[in-house]
């Protein structure tokens, strides 16, 4: 005799342990206070990429690589700070919920010009 079939609820549970902590994450400088706001829908590994593009010099907002250029590694956090549930529905698309849920925290903290990374003209 073989395992029962497991039941549509345990097939849920499952999916939501597998699937990777998603949300909107902040980098900070705490050599001058400027925060980074961005999304991920894999928040487990996105410091990870972000520092690796940092150390090659590649990373898409030249404030920040500068920054961090001139401070150096050790004065960069990087902090989860909002996370998104996963839905029962294995194929939703978390893409406009992760949208709305980062828009809701830049205009929260406000991380603009001296006060940090993120770009007002991408917001219009």
């Amino acid at each position: 005799m073989g395992e029962p079939m497991s039941s549509k609820k345990d097939l849920i549970r499952a999916y939501k342990q597998r699937i990777a902590p998603m949300g909107v994450f902040r980098v900070a400088n705490t050599a001058n206070g400027k925060i980074l706001i961005g999304s991920s829908k894999s928040l487990d590994t996105k410091f990870n990429s972000i520092l690796f593009q940092l150390k090659i010099g590649r990373f898409p907002n030249p404030a920040l690589q500068a920054d961090f250029e001139t401070c150096g590694e050790t004065k960069f956090s990087y902090e989860i700070i909002d996370t998104l549930e996963p839905k029962d529905d294995p194929l939703y698309n978390y893409d406009d919920d992760l949208k709305i849920l980062e828009e809701l925290w830049v205009d929260k903290l406000k991380p603009f010009g001296e006060k940090g990374y993120n770009s007002e003209k991408l917001r219009k």
